[in-house]
């Protein structure tokens, strides 16, 4: 056999015996991807997005493209051929899997709190977007969760509201933190609650009078590293009464990256303004109860797989300006938001055709 032929077999079995041994070899990473795009003004799976009843709606053109990330499943382990590819492909980017899913997190814990991210997000989106058009929403603190083993286990239950922490009225979920480190372990601690069934009770009849209960809790010491701190075992949320019905219709989306999105979509459909003008807008970003936008993951992702369903312009959170324009898909205009009145603002220039007057982002931010 002639050298050369020899050595070209040698190679070529060499780069077979590697490729064979990358695809058994298993290395701790993980792969995102674009994933799916939802217009917040149309339907998904047959039926619309925003459902409003009770109030007045109006009709929308355009969109409003909420945008998503695919992540592989904590239990997929990515072996280095998979890697490999990843790194090279443009459109993908391979994170070591403790990124997507630190302390060990299962994939039934992720998709869990993917869910319990997405709801609050969408409360959150409701509240924010009824404040900007000034429809009254009726605000309470409540008891969000009770740790098990905790002092608070039977005492307090999720849905309870928090009236008061030691006789001071609590207005915000911080409120009740800030009142019970006063104590030190082993203290009591006084809440004043309405029980979530008199909260219900009130709520579907408007003559019920419901009736506070007051609870003793010994607190506990804190497990956490730092000086001594007093815990009663619970997280605060807020809840809310909405004066109509806005219900988000959309499945097998987690995370609370669509929050912005589905704020704007509410405002639209609820202003006789035509938001879009007609234009495909697409964008990301958590939003609170006061309309602040907030940073998510992913924004690569997102932008790519927005300009690929035809997205024009991109409101994009402050935070994530900089990450966002080092590699802008082309024929996509980011825009820089960090408020809902930003957004509103530059959906305002781009229906009337102010492009140059919108806050781009750079590399800078």
């Amino acid at each position: 056999m002639p050298r050369r032929t020899a050595t070209m077999l040698a190679s070529t079995l060499m780069l077979i015996a590697l490729l064979c041994a990358g695809v058994f070899i298993k290395v701790p990473y993980a792969e995102m991807s674009p994933g799916p795009t939802v217009n917040t003004l149309g339907e998904h799976d047959g039926e619309p997005v925003l459902q409003i009843t009770g109030h007045k709606t109006y009709a929308t053109t355009g969109h409003l493209n909420m945008t998503t990330v695919r992540v592989t499943s904590a239990d997929y382990r990515m072996n280095l051929v998979e890697a490999v590819y990843g790194w090279l492909a443009h459109d993908n980017k391979v994170v070591p899997h403790d990124t997507l899913y630190p302390d060990g997190k299962t994939e039934e814990q992720s998709t869990q709190e993917n869910a319990e991210e997405f709801s609050q997000s969408q409360e959150s989106a409701k509240v924010a977007a009824l404040k900007e058009l000034d429809i009254p929403v009726k605000s309470w603190v409540i008891v969000s969760t009770v740790l098990k083993d905790s002092p608070a286990e039977g005492r307090l239950h999720a849905g309870d509201v928090i009236k008061a922490v030691d006789g001071t009225a609590v207005k915000a979920p911080e409120d009740v933190s800030k009142l019970v480190t006063k104590h030190k372990p082993g203290d009591d601690v006084a809440f004043t609650i309405l029980p979530a069934k008199e909260q219900a009770a009130a709520e579907k009849s408007k003559t019920y009078v419901p009736r506070t209960k007051k609870v003793t809790i010994t607190t506990a010491k804190s497990d956490d590293t730092g000086a001594p701190r007093a815990i009663v075992g619970i997280s605060a949320g807020t809840d809310h009464t909405f004066p109509f019905t806005v219900d988000i219709k959309l499945a097998d989306v987690g995370g609370p990256s669509a929050g912005l999105m589905f704020a704007l979509g509410i405002v639209d459909k609820l202003t006789p303004d035509d938001l879009t003008g007609g234009k495909f807008v697409a964008g990301t970003g958590t939003i609170d109860d006061d309309g602040k936008v907030g940073p998510i993951g992913g924004i690569e992702m997102k932008t790519v797989g927005a300009r690929e369903k035809g997205a024009q312009y991109f409101l994009t959170p402050k935070d994530n300006c900089a990450a966002a324009a080092k590699d802008t898909p082309e024929g996509l205009t980011l825009v820089k938001v960090n408020t809902i009145d930003d957004a509103l603002d530059a959906l305002k220039d781009i229906r009337t055709g102010k492009t140059a007057d919108l806050p781009k982002c750079t590399t800078k931010g």
